[in-house]
């Protein structure tokens, strides 16, 4: 059974866009390495043609984890979430009780994360700690250096 995926509607057609690009662009040219190496004779001691067929299977095998994904997708409407606890697409401001440092982190799937924009993954350890929790609630993170202490200050879309 798959798992299912979370994501915002430009996040889900960021993957369906990386998906057409594979099965529209590179496959064919993988296809036509595969034709041109062939053209070249003996195919037992042709490298260039055991390459090409490496590729096309690496490449078949994450057209076919997209395609998975895709299919296993549900898009998430924000303006349905509940703002009272921490969810998927939450925008979480939170302090770190250690060193009363204040971070501000966005709740998102694994695909769109991406540290550079303040974007977590659900998966993470601290996006895992913090799910369920409402303003106020302080959250134990267990990190690999050992355990964090989180307090919930905000919480919006």
């Amino acid at each position: 059974m798959s798992q299912i995926s979370y994501f915002t509607e430009e996040g889900l057609q960021k993957v369906i866009d990386e998906l057409n690009h594979l099965r529209k662009v590179e496959r064919p040219s993988i296809s036509a390495q595969i034709a041109e190496a062939r053209d070249k004779g003996d195919l037992s001691e042709n490298a260039e043609y055991d390459a090409a067929k490496e590729a096309q299977g690496l490449l078949e095998l994450k057209i076919s984890k997209l395609e998975t994904l895709v299919a296993n997708s549900r898009v998430v409407d924000e303006s349905e979430l509940d703002t009272t606890k921490v969810l998927i697409l939450s925008k979480v401001k939170i302090k770190n009780l250690a060193n009363g440092s204040e971070m501000q982190y966005t709740i998102v799937s694994e695909k769109e994360a991406n540290m550079a924009e303040k974007r977590i993954s659900v998966e993470s350890p601290i996006a895992k700690g913090l799910l369920g929790k409402k303003v106020g609630d302080v959250a134990e993170v267990i990190v690999p250096s050992g355990s964090m202490k989180f307090k919930v200050i905000d919480i919006s879309r």
